[in-house]
């Protein structure tokens, strides 16, 4: 058996992680680590003590992108980016100069957030559906990113 790259390593990691994702669109999950050690993980859910999708069902709103297409997006729950990042926030983690592995590209606002924290590299899973923006922000404020799958995931029906 051939042991796994760091990346591969961190990678196969989020699918743990991801099963304690609490809406059932889309299980996405996240792992901070720098100098190959994990500092934070996230996944997608509720702010603590606040109702869960897979409880209590979506809280759905309409999202119109710059080309005129709408799509539902739930509104319910954290981005596991976030989520990550928060609970890094409440440790006292610094996360300047970390990897950031996550399910897929990372949307505008937790690119942003991505960029804020000073992290130096993005490993995504699958492309994200709405990630062009998040690619050029993160690329005009240096942080590089890997795509390791060029599939483009889809959210299930939120009904």
């Amino acid at each position: 058996m051939q042991r796994p790259s760091w990346d591969q390593y961190f990678h196969e990691m989020l699918s743990v992680v991801a099963q304690r994702a609490t809406c059932n669109r889309g299980r996405s999950s996240c792992v901070i680590v720098k100098d190959r050690r994990i500092l934070a993980t996230g996944y997608v859910g509720s702010p603590p003590g606040m109702a869960h999708c897979d409880d209590v069902g979506h809280l759905m709103r309409t999202v119109i992108d710059d080309e005129g297409n709408e799509r539902e997006h739930c509104v319910r729950t954290v981005h596991a980016e976030q989520n990550a990042i928060a609970q890094a926030a409440r440790y006292g983690i610094a996360l300047e100069g970390s990897t950031i592995y996550c399910t897929m590209e990372p949307c505008m606002t937790c690119a942003m957030l991505i960029v804020s924290v000073g992290a130096t590299r993005v490993v995504a899973a699958h492309r994200y559906h709405a990630g062009a923006n998040s690619r050029e922000l993160l690329a005009d404020a240096s942080v590089e990113l890997a795509v390791l799958d060029e599939i483009v995931l889809s959210y299930s029906d939120p009904t």
